[in-house]
C-alpha cells in the first residue's frame, strides 16, 4: 500500500480538550506508519495550508504528543476563516491542492465546529472537482455543543463542569455576604444561539434554594417584568439571587441584548456583554447591590477541572477519524452515541448532515417558565461532567506541554 502524508488542523474557538483530539489523531496515525507517513499540522488552522505553513509533528517526541491529552487550547494555533464556495474562489482551492500535492498529502483532518465541518465538506468536494484524491474527515469540537447527530461535542463537557462548579462556588460566596452586601450575582457564559452552557450551570442547583436560581437562555425571549418579579421573589425567599445568563440572550424582538455592532471572520455578530446589562437592570428596578462576571476564555481553557468523560471522548473522536480515513470513509465525522448503559461509543455521521446545521436546546429541557432546566435536561447533562482528569502539577501549577512546532520546508514559490 502506498504511504501518504496527512494534514491536521484546529479551527474556531479552542477548548480544554481539543488537544486531546490532536493526540488521538497523531498517536493513531503513528501506529499506522505503513499507511500514513507524516502528520503535518496547519499553523493557525486552514490558513496554514493556504500559506504552505506546515508543522512537522514527526519531530515531536512520543512524550510531548502524549502530553497534549492534558494540555488546553490549540497546540498548533487555530483560526476563524471560512472558505468560500469553489465557484466564488477557485484560486483558493487550487492553492490548497497545490500544497497538498507538493507535500504528498492525501488525508485531511479538520478539528472544529459547524463552520469547520463546512470547510471539511468543501475540501472533500474539491478533491472530486479538481481531480486530486483527498480523504477528508471532520473531528468534532465546540464548547457550544451545537453540532447535530453527535450526542455531545468534545469540549462541551469540560465547559459544563467548569460553569456548574463556578456558579456553585460563587453562590456560596454571595449567600454568605447577602445579609449586608451583594444580593445579586450574574455569571455570563458563552452560547450565541444555543443555551447548552447556560443550562449546565443548572446542574449546581441540586436542592431548593441552591444557585443558580435563574438561567437565561438564547432560545427563550427575555421578558423583563417576569424576570424582575422572579428575582425579587428569590431575594426575599433566599436572601440572594444567582443568575447564569447566556451571551446570546435576545429580547422579545429577537435582537441580541448585548450586540456590539461588529462581526467576526465567520460573519457572526460580536456580543458585548449581557451580564452588566442584566445586573444594572436589576439595580435600577429593584435597588439590589450586584456583582457580575464573564466566564469568557476561562471557561473553555479550564483544563485543570476538565470532565474525564469529555477528555476520553475527545481522544476517541481523534482516533476514530484516522481509523475512518484508513477504512476509506470520506466526508464523514466521528459522532458520539450514548449507550443504554450510560456509556458512549463512536458512530459515523455524513458531513452533508452536519455542516451548517445548528442543534438548539430542546424545549422540553427548559422549564415551562423558561427560567431553569428540567429533569430531562439534568439526565442528559449529568453524564457529560463525570470524572476528573487532572493534569500533572509541579510547584503548585499544572504542567502543560509547548510543542517545538518546527516548520516544514516550503516547496512552492
Amino acid at each position: 500500500m502506498t504511504v501518504y502524508n496527512a494534514f491536521y488542523a484546529q479551527s474556531g474557538g479552542v477548548t480544554a480538550v481539543i488537544n486531546a483530539s490532536a493526540c488521538g489523531v497523531i498517536e493513531t496515525a503513528r501506529q499506522h506508519g505503513d499507511k500514513i507517513g507524516k502528520v503535518y499540522a496547519g499553523r493557525n488552522g486552514i490558513i496554514g495550508a493556504l500559506n504552505e505553513d506546515l508543522i512537522d509533528t514527526s519531530l515531536e517526541s512520543a512524550e510531548a504528543i502524549a502530553a497534549l491529552r492534558h494540555t488546553p487550547s490549540g497546540a498548533f494555533g487555530s483560526c476563524r476563516y471560512k472558505l468560500k464556495s469553489l465557484e466564488a474562489n477557485r484560486a483558493e482551492y487550487e492553492k490548497l491542492i497545490a500544497v497538498f500535492k507538493a507535500h504528498d498529502i492525501r488525508y485531511f483532518f479538520y478539528n472544529g465546529g459547524g463552520d469547520s465541518a463546512d470547510t471539511c465538506l468543501k475540501v472533500s468536494q474539491l478533491s472530486e472537482a479538481l481531480g486530486y484524491p483527498i480523504t477528508a474527515v471532520h473531528v468534532p469540537k465546540t464548547v457550544d455543543n451545537d453540532l447535530p447527530i453527535t450526542d455531545f461535542c468534545p469540549g462541551f463537557g469540560s465547559v459544563a463542569k467548569y460553569v456548574a462548579v463556578s456558579i456553585r462556588e460563587a453562590g456560596f460566596d454571595v449567600a454568605s455576604m447577602a445579609a449586608t452586601s451583594t444580593k445579586i450575582f450574574v455569571l455570563e457564559v458563552m452560547g450565541r444561539h444555543a443555551g447548552w452552557i447556560a443550562a449546565a450551570g443548572g446542574l449546581a442547583a441540586e436542592a431548593e434554594g441552591d444557585a443558580p436560581h435563574i438561567i437565561l437562555f438564547p432560545e427563550i425571549p427575555f421578558e423583563r417584568e417576569a424576570f424582575l418579579k422572579r428575582v425579587d421573589e428569590c431575594v426575599k425567599k433566599h436572601g440572594y439571587c444567582a443568575i447564569v445568563a447566556s451571551e446570546g440572550l435576545k429580547n422579545e424582538e429577537g435582537k441580541f441584548m448585548a450586540e456590539a455592532g461588529t462581526r467576526d471572520a465567520f460573519g457572526h455578530a460580536q456580543l458585548g456583554g449581557v451580564a452588566p446589562v442584566i445586573a444594572q437592570m436589576i439595580k435600577d428596578a429593584l435597588g439590589y447591590k450586584y456583582h457580575w462576571a464573564v466566564a469568557d476564555y476561562l471557561q473553555r481553557a479550564a483544563r485543570h477541572i476538565a470532565s474525564k468523560v469529555d477528555v476520553d471522548m475527545a481522544y476517541a473522536t481523534g482516533k476514530a477519524a484516522v481509523e475512518f480515513a484508513l477504512a476509506g470513509k470520506h466526508a464523514v465525522m466521528p459522532a458520539i452515541r450514548r449507550l443504554p448503559d450510560g456509556g458512549f461509543d463512536i458512530i459515523e455521521a455524513p458531513l452533508s448532515q452536519v455542516a451548517n446545521v445548528e442543534k438548539f436546546m430542546p424545549r422540553e429541557f427548559i422549564t415551562e417558565d423558561g427560567l431553569h432546566i428540567t429533569q430531562a435536561c439534568r439526565d442528559y447533562l449529568s453524564p457529560l461532567i463525570q470524572g476528573e482528569d487532572y493534569p500533572p502539577y509541579a510547584n503548585g501549577l499544572p504542567q502543560y506541554v509547548k510543542l517545538k512546532n518546527v516548520a516544514v520546508a516550503k516547496k512552492l514559490v
